[in-house]
């Protein structure tokens, strides 16, 4: 039988995975997953470094190497990182210039996330990163705060590729498409080319109705568990058709401007009574990323169905939003609640993870 989470591809959407350490390079994994997954980009974000850096002792030899440079913590950390983030470009370069040159093959490193109210540092650490990391294939993670999207808006005039992170509410969405195209025109007006950018969005879904589902008990709408996310998404997918098929876009495609794709996070179910790969089965479709963690991948393999869903039940997904409106749920206070939240989520391992070089740093200059 054909891999299941290759079969996606068929319908126009790109898999990504949601992971990265040394092991899965060293052992020749992930070049296993481009080759028989069709595996197409990497993901990666503090959580996912702090367990690769203090879970093996494979950076060991690096982390003293950076520490007798009188390196900080977090410079020491952004050193790994990007060794780490070339490696991976680097396996996915062949992906990278396939016939469409640049549609995939991205992997993405993320700024720190104590910035993600700071404009200004932003953009600067944007610009240190893009430049350490030296390659084409390669987006720097800025968060779709309100703050970010001047930062996501210069980088894009940078020449910098942008994948927009912390994305939740269907406003900042589209208010995340137009710092996106005010930076591609920005870029044109002086004289740059802007044909070579990429950009995503990243919609989180499942932490939507992990917070949403709970209220829906309290106002009758218990059928609506485990739907709130991806009615939400699909909404968010025509507001992409709508902006990316306007006039204004147009005349920026003209000059090779790619649209700036969705891709979907958080697509692991939180809820054990919600079904292991609903998230990616649901929202398959053409022009679009997806960007699932491990487990979920091994899950999609066994037992996922590919098939275009994201474009049925349109009417059903409005229906459901409708719904949550008039039983008193605001979805728009959600998702800024949760952007708050996820601000916090971000911050806390990232100082778990600074906390863990410092001690192995202290521990390798012991011995």
């Amino acid at each position: 039988m054909a891999n299941r989470v290759k079969q996606i591809h068929n319908f126009g959407q790109s898999i990504w995975l949601d992971f990265i350490d040394r092991k899965i390079m060293d052992s020749g994994e992930l070049q296993k997953l481009i080759d028989e997954d069709g595996v197409r980009g990497i993901t990666s974000n503090p959580a996912i470094f702090e367990k690769a850096i203090s879970s093996s002792s494979d950076y060991d030899e690096d982390i003293k190497k950076l520490a007798k440079e009188d390196k900080t913590d977090e410079e020491i950390f952004y050193g790994l990182a990007v060794s780490d983030i070339q490696r991976a470009a680097d396996l996915f370069k062949p992906v990278y210039e396939e016939e469409i040159r640049g549609a995939d093959g991205y992997v993405s490193l993320e700024v720190s996330p104590h910035l993600a109210l700071d404009t200004e540092g932003t953009i600067n650490q944007a610009r240190e990163l893009w430049k350490a990391v030296d390659r084409d294939n390669v987006m720097i993670k800025i968060p779709g705060t309100e703050p970010g999207l001047a930062a996501i808006q210069t980088a894009i005039s940078e020449g910098i590729n942008v994948n927009v992170t912390l994305l939740f509410g269907l406003d900042r969405y589209e208010a995340v498409t137009d710092a996106y195209i005010s930076g591609l025109e920005a870029r044109l007006a002086a004289g740059q080319p802007i044909d070579g950018i990429a950009s995503v969005a990243s919609f989180f879904l499942s932490r939507i109705d992990v917070m949403v589902d709970p209220l829906l008990d309290e106002k009758g709408l218990g059928d609506l568990k485990g739907e709130v996310a991806i009615a939400s998404a699909r909404k968010a997918y025509e507001i992409y058709k709508r902006v990316f098929g306007s006039e204004r876009f147009a005349k920026l495609k003209e000059k090779g401007a790619k649209p700036q794709r969705l891709l979907w996070a958080s697509t692991s179910s939180k809820n054990p009574a919600i079904p292991d790969t609903k998230y990616v089965e649901e929202l398959i479709g053409p022009e679009t990323v997806d960007t699932v963690p491990m487990e979920t991948l091994e899950a999609f393999r066994d037992h996922g169905v590919a098939e275009n869903r994201l474009e049925t039940n349109l009417d059903q997904a409005t229906a459901i939003l409708e719904k949550l409106k008039t039983g008193g749920i605001d979805l728009d206070a959600i998702t800024q609640k949760l952007e708050d939240e996820g601000i916090d989520k971000f911050n806390k391992p990232y100082d778990k993870l600074l906390a863990a070089i410092n001690a192995q740093k202290k521990a390798l200059e012991a011995v």
